[in-house]
């Protein structure tokens, strides 16, 4: 009885030991609070503030939810919306070799159904053209 005394104030005390040091953990976030996007050259998500903060030129074609105007917009459109909303398009910055393997993963994975080969080479492009992390 005593040994489980003892490892159950054990386990107390660490539980409330670690509820202290995550209650005292800084804030790593808190340094950049109130600086404008790339203020920071280690801030890993100054580029994608920078983006988001482009203004007026950034705000996309509303007929396709935001989507950039382009050749393959209309296309990516009714392609993507399909399964899922532009915003998880938008928020995107990979690499052409990752937007390849995501193609495939969505079709072979997630069931997306597969346009025809220049369809989709439009639709890579424009992807590749507007949401990678190469240009």
């Amino acid at each position: 009885m005593f040994r489980i005394m003892t490892r159950a104030a054990l386990g107390l005390g660490a539980l409330v030991f670690g509820a202290g040091m995550a209650l005292a953990a800084p804030d790593p976030m808190q340094a950049l609070r109130g600086k404008p996007a790339g203020a920071v050259a280690l801030d890993p998500m100054s580029a994608l503030r920078a983006h988001a903060q482009g203004g007026e030129d950034m705000a996309g074609n509303p007929e396709f939810d935001g989507l950039p105007d382009g050749p393959g917009a209309e296309e990516t459109y009714y392609q993507c919306v399909a399964c899922h909303s532009t915003e998880i398009i938008k928020q995107q910055r990979i690499t052409d070799l990752r937007w390849d393997e995501l193609w495939t993963w969505m079709v072979e994975e997630q069931g997306m159904v597969e346009p025809d080969e220049e369809t989709r080479q439009v639709i890579l492009s424009y992807l590749k053209e507007n949401f990678s992390s190469e240009r």
